[in-house]
């Protein structure tokens, strides 16, 4: 059975609202704290099957204000828009982390196509033809 990589150091940065992983071997990814909230494996956000997930907007400043481990497996994330019912697997934190390129372009594709906007003080009015 493969073991899921876990962090060996997580350290958050409140200013840049940034969260910093370090792993075996040296590697270190940055994620931000929209990034991981738009991406929360709770029921909230990716809804309980495919195609049931529900676009996250206005999520630009958000920020993470606490951390807590979860046994031996995950972390939970407690953000300051008050959400904090997704529970981050070892395993999905660094999918995160090294598919992190592609997810973030799906993400801004999604919002797009929505119409919707990562800044919470703007809003996108759509006119028809």
């Amino acid at each position: 059975m493969n073991t899921p990589p876990k962090p060996t150091s997580i350290q958050l940065h409140s200013r840049s609202r940034q969260l910093e992983l370090h792993y075996e071997g040296g590697k270190t990814y940055r994620l931000s704290c929209e990034y991981l909230r738009v991406s929360s494996p709770s029921a909230e956000v990716m809804g309980h099957g495919p195609g049931q997930e529900v676009l996250q907007t206005g999520k630009l400043k958000v920020g993470i204000t606490a951390i807590n481990p979860v046994g031996n497996y995950a972390l939970q994330l407690i953000f300051d828009d008050g959400h904090d019912t997704g529970l981050y697997s070892w395993t999905y934190l660094h999918e995160l982390c090294i598919e992190q390129s592609a997810r973030w372009q799906a993400y801004l594709d999604r919002l797009s196509d929505a119409g919707a906007n990562r800044d919470p003080e703007v809003q996108v009015l759509r006119l028809g033809h």
